[in-house]
Parts: structure tokens; sequence; C-alpha cells
């Protein structure tokens, strides 16, 4: 008996510890302002001083109300992301936002966020995005969203946002779970990898010709964030 109270209370602490694990760790004070000159290495950034903190740590005029420029991207988008990078206040509290502009017919093409969950909300125009689970199912999730819409992509899942508009642009905002939530374009990272990744292992992969695969490694994938 006393070794199934153990198992049970095991169990109850993974179940209990497991989502906090599975995100950015909690604060432990009011506030920790990333120190980004710190020589410091430590899994996130290291705390300023707090007696070297100012008011501006916790402040960036990202100028969010005004449309970003969409047509010198292949995929006719622009995402501006606010992480800890740009505003050190955000060091520990796990959130970070972005500005997404979408060109008609523009997209923000399947990527995920490694570590965060996303939550969407449409400000102008219309958006068709969708997501897919993971193996084996492989389920695809599709909405089209209009003004004042809300979606939610779940951590670590592909996702994409498209304007099917001919005509207006589109602008939404997204909140993410993370100071540095990260993004993996999947186009990105399987034909423009540095080194590339073998043309045999992607033909077969992708059960194409090694032409297709040589092609495609020759474009030019760029990012679309910012």
């Amino acid at each position: 008996m006393a070794s199934f109270n153990l198992l049970l209370l095991t169990v109850l602490l993974a179940l209990i510890t497991s989502p906090a694990m599975g995100s950015d760790p909690s604060p432990l004070q009011d506030f920790c302002v990333a120190d980004k000159d710190s020589p410091v290495r430590v899994n996130g950034l290291p705390c300023k001083d707090v007696n070297d903190v100012k008011v501006d740590d916790f402040f960036l005029a990202a100028n969010l109300d005004k449309p970003r420029d969409t047509m010198s991207s292949k995929v006719r988008s622009n995402v501006t992301l606010i992480n800890v990078m740009k505003l050190p206040g955000l060091n520990t509290l796990g959130i970070s936002m972005a500005r997404i502009d979408y060109a008609p017919q523009g997209q923000n093409p399947p990527h995920t966020h490694p570590r965060a969950t996303e939550i969407l909300t449409v400000i102008e125009g219309s958006l068709y995005v969708g997501f897919v689970t993971s193996n084996p199912d492989n389920r695809f999730f599709s909405k089209m969203l209009n003004k004042g819409d809300v979606f939610v992509f779940p951590q670590g899942l592909i996702h994409f946002q498209f304007n099917p508009s001919h005509e207006k642009p589109a602008v939404a905002i997204a909140a993410l779970s993370s100071q540095n939530p990260g993004a993996i374009t999947i186009a990105n990272a399987v034909f423009g990898s540095k080194p590339p990744i073998a043309d045999d292992v992607l033909a077969k992969a992708f059960q194409v010709d090694k032409k297709v695969v040589d092609w495609l490694q020759a474009q030019f994938w760029e990012n679309n964030h910012n």
C-alpha cells in the first residue's frame, strides 16, 4: 500500500509540474529586465541590476499602428515581432506579440513556434487560417476569419495564415506564450538550410525527382519575420 501511495504521489507531482516545464519559467521576482550585454549564459537572459532598471526597459515605440511593407517579400507578408530582444522588460514574463501585415493574396507561410502557443485576432480584412496536428493523424483544422475574429494555434504545430482577397490587405495581431517563441518556416528550413540537406534525402522524403529538389534548393528562401 505504501508503494502504491508513493507511485500515486509521483504521478500527481508529474502532472502538476509538467505544464510549468513545458513553457517559459515563472518569474521569481517582480521583474527581471534582460541584460543583453551580460557575458553570463543562461536559459533565457540574465537580469539587469534592479538599480539600473529604467522605465524605458518596459517601453518600445514600436509604431504598430503603422502599415508595414509587404510587397518586397515573395510571400507578400511582413511579421513585426516584439520579443525580449526588442523589449527587455519581457524577460521571464512568458509573453510576446506580433503585428502581421498581408498584401492581397499574401500569406504567412506554414511554420511552427517551437516554444509558444499563438492566439491571433484579425484587425483588418479577412484571413484563411489553419493548423495540422502531429503524427500519425495529421488532422487539418482550418477556418475563414473576419475582422474581430480570434483563432488559436497550439504550441509546436504547423500553421499558416492566407489573405484570400485579390484587392484588400489584411492585418492581424498575435500574442505568443513565450518571451522568445521562435519560428521555423517549413519551406525555408527544409529547402533553404545551410548547409543544404542532401537532395537524395529530400527526394525520398517527398517522393519526387532529385531535379525538383535541386530546383527548390536553388530558390531564394527569405524570412518574412522582422
